[in-house]
């Protein structure tokens, strides 16, 4: 059974998702035993604690550079023994040191198909506007590995959505929230608690 530690910032939907998924038995061979905020006021915090998971607290502010918040909060998953690392809206980007201590044993959900409407900037409402303003009639969500690099870490999968008529990005949010982040994110979980996923340089095989 694999330790699967999830950071946070904000509301935690996808860590609910996620909670959701071992609660019916769909993560096979994992367990969510730790989550982590960058923030104390995370409501994310409230989900975890409902759910009898462990919690921590590793406020970004309280650092002076991101060199020494990525060394605290790489240090504590050390600490829970985790053995998957999940991004599930969490807020800041971590330096290599990260990286390093879990080569493709961190994960990232992020709500566009990369490699389209991603990397710095491209975030929350910010992507889904950008979305919009291009035309585009399919987004989605991508779930994929972290590297040093924002957003650009091999794909382990890809789901998408139509953009409709009279979207707005609150709306377009929602609908690849529920369509696309919340079913791609547990099964990407299971996926690589079963040793499932197979990674070949920038390129991910299921097997």
């Amino acid at each position: 059974m694999l330790n699967i530690a999830v950071l946070v910032s904000g509301g935690g939907t996808n860590l609910q998702a996620l909670i959701d998924a071992q609660n019916s038995g769909e993560i096979k061979n994992g367990k969510i035993t730790c989550v982590i905020s960058s923030k104390a006021d995370a409501y994310a915090l409230e989900r975890a604690k409902k759910n009898s998971i462990a919690t921590r607290v590793i406020e970004r502010s309280e650092y002076s550079d991101i060199k020494s918040y990525t060394r605290a909060v790489t240090d504590a998953l050390i600490e829970e023994k985790a053995d998957l690392v999940v991004y599930a809206g969490f807020m800041t980007i971590l330096d290599s040191q990260i990286v390093e201590a879990f080569p493709n044993k961190m994960m990232n959900v992020h709500p566009a198909l990369i490699p389209s409407f991603c990397g710095k900037g491209f975030y929350g409402l910010h992507v889904h506007e950008a979305v919009l303003e291009s035309g585009v009639k399919l987004t989605g969500a991508t779930v994929h590995f972290v590297t040093e690099d924002c957003d650009a870490g091999p794909i382990i999968m890809q789901k998408a959505v139509e953009v409709k008529n009279g979207d707005t990005p609150q709306i377009l949010q929602r609908r690849v929230m529920e369509e696309c982040e919340w079913k791609i994110l547990p099964k990407s979980v299971s996926l690589f608690c079963e040793g499932r996923i197979k990674v070949n340089g920038k390129i991910t095989e299921i097997i």
